[in-house]
């Protein structure tokens, strides 16, 4: 390739968690030294080294490569883009030589540092610039060359996607077509512009995008920080701390900008601050939750008041998150993976965009992949994948062919039947093969409702707890004891962004785990025949608590006939939340409340010799804030309440898992 230049008070932790030597660990690769200094975040979510730096997705095998380029590239760096209300926004424009006079674009807007690209000379811009497409390449408004303006998460990325999209088309070399591409923080900045319907936006390429969603479909996410009336914790305060922090340097003002990024010396300054080191497990524990990066000498983040604003608080309203009533007029091709933290957030959005669409040509083309990988590792997978610990078998799809048929399709008007693919496809974990359909949830699905069974002792695996299509009787409840001092750990889980602490997203063995006496245990009989569950999962829990107010968590697992238990998904409910996501009602002591707790999405095979569970308990921590019980706000809490909480199968009240079951081929 060649390149062508254009011109606060000292506070410490209040009270620390207590945890014991259960707590997951999981060996994890540093990330690439670029500069001098490790930039793990921008390499990891930017795309550009993926393979190298997700531990949670061994790699067995080489994954399917992207096509061979076609043109040779050249780089025009740093252009400053005007945004319309004169924030300058700096942007890297790749150049496909000898495609053309008139070519179209792909635009990739990032928060990860635009330079990792053209650093290590790999990743999309290269796949699809060697294509024959344009590709920009922007850093977000607040961050690394657009440091110009204050950065806070999502902030004014609606409306700078619209006008960039706007500025690319007039280009004279531009054909008028804009594709987007990018996944994770790349992919909602994606999603957030489509609402306004820029003439421009021929085609998307959102990938685990579900950081876009604000209140749908009866759900607060908010960049997936929240879930349940829950915090994200250990997603929520490693990505602000590593990520979502608003110090940049660049050159004095006196310096033109544009000039200064194009020059040599440029390459070797880094604008984002070295942050001090961080033990990420001890600042998870750290009490009250508002102070935890003050608590640990942090940067500036908008951590205080994402965790201080309620479900309904007009503080989200600054951030273009979508709405139920927000329109769209743009083909998209969903990329998404089962062990992200959104698996059913994407299918939120691909219905959102069909039954909110302008027009017939955007109704019917909306697309989705599904993988069964881990944030943004879809195209890692390789002919062994291994998530987490479990052996998901050959998930390679060739995605890089598909993204390229795609915006040669939408952008170039090629005729190459791409819109001929299924509407749907995933990939059905345990049977390890890819499956389609033109519907979801899938057209012949069953809801199978599976009823919790104790005799009062169904604590840890060594209970007897049982799950099966039979109602209850006349049994009595469960009981445990919910301390927040120690917590259930999280070990592995539907999650993004802990790529550097102990804790990996992805399928683990959950045996030991389910030894403890506050974590509610509930198998099936082994199944005698394989059942495919394909869909959204709900658990429905009859619930009472000596608290005002506390947490329950429900997860789905998978054991193998040898005993392992894989988690497939999970979710938590703050009960607090139970009448509706606006109001605060506390709970009074004996009294029977019904909590829903949605468990997301998947496509699991429960072969022949396995067991389906369910594990229900009041923690799953760090993924999770821990409920201090007090019915205070829990964010500014350092003191808490211990809970003895109940689960309740009866006649009367009838604890369940609705299961999406499909009948197999």
């Amino acid at each position: 390739m060649r390149e062508a230049p254009l011109g606060g008070p000292e506070m410490r932790p209040q009270r620390l968690l207590r945890l014991g030597t259960d707590t997951a660990a999981t060996t994890i690769n540093e990330g690439q030294n670029m500069n001098g200094r490790v930039r793990y975040c921008s390499l990891v979510l930017a795309g550009a080294i993926l393979a190298a730096s997700n531990p949670a997705q061994a790699q067995r095998g080489e994954p399917m490569a992207p096509p061979e380029a076609k043109y040779d590239i050249s780089l025009r760096r740093s252009i400053m883009v005007p945004m319309r209300d004169g924030v300058e926004l700096s942007t890297d424009l790749y150049f496909p030589e000898g495609a053309g006079d008139k070519l179209p674009v792909v635009l990739m807007r990032t928060a990860y540092n635009k330079n990792a690209y053209w650093e290590t000379g790999r990743g999309a811009p290269y796949v699809f610039a060697g294509q024959g497409h344009v590709v920009a390449v922007q850093d977000k408004r607040g961050r690394y060359e657009s440091y110009k303006s204050q950065y806070s998460v999502y902030g004014g990325d609606d409306t700078d996607g619209y006008d960039t999209v706007d500025w690319l088309a007039r280009q004279p070399w531009a054909n008028g077509k804009v594709g987007t591409y990018g996944c994770s923080y790349l992919g909602d900045v994606q999603m957030m512009q489509a609402r306004h319907r820029n003439p421009q936006l021929a085609a998307m390429v959102p990938q685990d995008s579900g950081g876009s969603l604000g209140y749908v479909d009866g759900r607060y996410r908010y960049g997936s920080f929240v879930s349940g009336g829950a915090l994200e914790l250990a997603y929520g305060f490693t990505w602000l701390w590593s990520s979502g922090n608003k110090i940049y340097y660049g050159p004095p003002d006196r310096i033109d900008a544009s000039e200064w990024f194009a020059t040599e010396a440029a390459r070797y300054f880094d604008p984002a601050p070295t942050l001090p080191e961080m033990d990420y497990e001890e600042a998870w524990a750290t009490l009250p939750l508002v102070d935890m990066v003050r608590a640990h000498d942090g940067p500036l983040t908008d951590w205080e008041d994402l965790v201080s604003s309620g479900m309904t608080d007009p503080y989200w309203d600054q951030f273009g998150y979508l709405g139920d009533d927000d329109r769209f007029d743009v083909p998209a091709l969903f990329i998404n993976s089962w062990y992200d933290a959104g698996a059913r957030d994407l299918f939120h959005e691909f219905d959102l965009l069909s039954r909110n669409a302008e027009s017939a040509r955007a109704r019917d083309n909306q697309f989705i992949i599904t993988s069964p990988t881990t944030h943004c590792g879809e195209e890692e997978a390789t002919e062994q994948t291994i998530v987490g610990a479990r052996d998901l078998g050959d998930a390679r799809k060739d995605l890089w062919k598909i993204y390229v048929d795609w915006f040669d399709h939408w952008l170039k008007g090629i005729d190459n039947k791409v819109t001929e693919m299924p509407k749907v496809q995933y990939y059905l974990m345990g049977k390890n093969e890819w499956r389609s359909a033109n519907e979801w949830p899938l057209p012949n699905t069953r809801f199978t409702t599976y009823y919790l069974h104790s005799d009062g002792r169904a604590n840890s695996r060594y209970g007897t707890g049982s799950l099966s299509m039979l109602p209850p009787g006349d049994e009595p409840p469960d009981s445990y004891t919910y301390d927040p001092a120690t917590p259930v750990p999280s070990k592995g889980g539907n999650m993004c962004c802990t790529w550097r602490t102990r804790l990996a997203a992805g399928s683990f063995d959950q045996s030991d785990t389910e030894m403890r006496q506050d974590v509610l245990v509930y198998s099936s009989h082994v199944l005698q025949e394989g059942i495919e569950v394909t869909g959204p999962i709900e658990a429905l829990l009859y619930v009472s608590s000596s608290a005002k107010d506390t947490d329950f968590t429900a997860k789905l697992v998978d054991v193998y006939p040898d005993g392992k238990a894989y988690n497939v998904q999970e979710g938590i409910f703050r009960a607090r939340y139970r009448e509706g996501f606006d109001k605060k009602v506390w709970m009074s002591p004996g009294e029977v409340y019904e909590i829903e707790i949605d468990l997301q999405a998947t496509s699991n095979y429960f072969g022949p010799g396995h067991r389906i569970r369910l594990e229900v308990s009041s923690s799953n921590f760090p993924r999770f804030d821990r409920n201090l019980n007090t019915g205070g706000n829990n964010y500014d809490e350092a003191e808490w309440e211990v809970a003895a909480n109940t689960v309740h199968h009866s006649g009367k009240h009838a604890s369940h898992i609705v299961l999406p079951v499909v009948p197999l081929p």
